[in-house]
Formats: C-alpha cells, sequence, structure tokens
C-alpha cells in the first residue's frame, strides 16, 4: 500500500471541490453557461445534486489519491503546489486543448476548464505534499 496520508487526500478532495464551487460559482459561472449556451433554468432541469456532487466528490477522492502516489510523502508544500501546477497546466490542460482542436468549443470555455483544473491541482500538490 502507498504510504500516502490520508487526512491529506481528504483535505485535498474537499478543496478541489470548494475551488470548484467558487471557480464555476461566482468567479466564472455566467461565462462558463455562455460558452455552453447554457442557462440556470436549462441546468437545473433533471438535476440530481445527490448523484452529480457524489459522483464529482468520488472521482476528487480518487484523483487525490492517485496524485498523492505520485507525489509521495514529505515533499513540502511549495514543491507538491509546483508539481501540481506543471501537471495541472500540462497534463489536463493540455488534453483539454487537445480536445477542444477537435470539438471547437469555445477558448474561453478551455481556459475557464483549464484554469480551474490548473488551481485545483496546485492546491492538491500544496496539501498532498505538506502534509
Amino acid at each position: 500500500m502507498p504510504d500516502i496520508s490520508l487526512l491529506a487526500v481528504l483535505l485535498a478532495t474537499v478543496s478541489s471541490f470548494i475551488l470548484g464551487g467558487i471557480w464555476y460559482g461566482p468567479m466564472f459561472g455566467s461565462a462558463w453557461m455562455a460558452a455552453h449556451n447554457f442557462d440556470a433554468e436549462k441546468l437545473r432541469q433533471n438535476f440530481n445534486p445527490v448523484r452529480t456532487y457524489g459522483i464529482t466528490f468520488l472521482i476528487g477522492l480518487a484523483t487525490a489519491y492517485t496524485f498523492g502516489m505520485f507525489l509521495g510523502r514529505g515533499l513540502g508544500w511549495n514543491y507538491g503546489a509546483t508539481y501540481g501546477l506543471i501537471a495541472g497546466l500540462v497534463w489536463v490542460g493540455g488534453s483539454l486543448a487537445t480536445n477542444q482542436q477537435f470539438e471547437r468549443t469555445s477558448p474561453t470555455l478551455l481556459m475557464i476548464n483549464g484554469g480551474y483544473h490548473t488551481l485545483r491541482f496546485a492546491l492538491m500538490g500544496a496539501i498532498l505534499g505538506g502534509l
């Protein structure tokens, strides 16, 4: 079994969940909806918050755990944040940018989603590296 702080995994998961609520809420929620041609009423249709947030939390938990496996323990918050920034920007952001080229989605959407994941991984990396 990998040597990972389960407390750090839980805190990293919760932090990315909170960041997502702020990022896709008051910060960029309107721009994100506009890039998808959504409105608040359309998003509420057939929305199951227990299912959506529950699955999102479990995915976040798996993401934090496996990222912790890559980082290891005792890295320090600064290296963890740096490695997280790189993972978010290059691995996730680069993957989203590749999809964006073929899907021809809005560059705004790429910036919003890529920016979230870049900060998400930097935050998770800082927590995982620091605990």
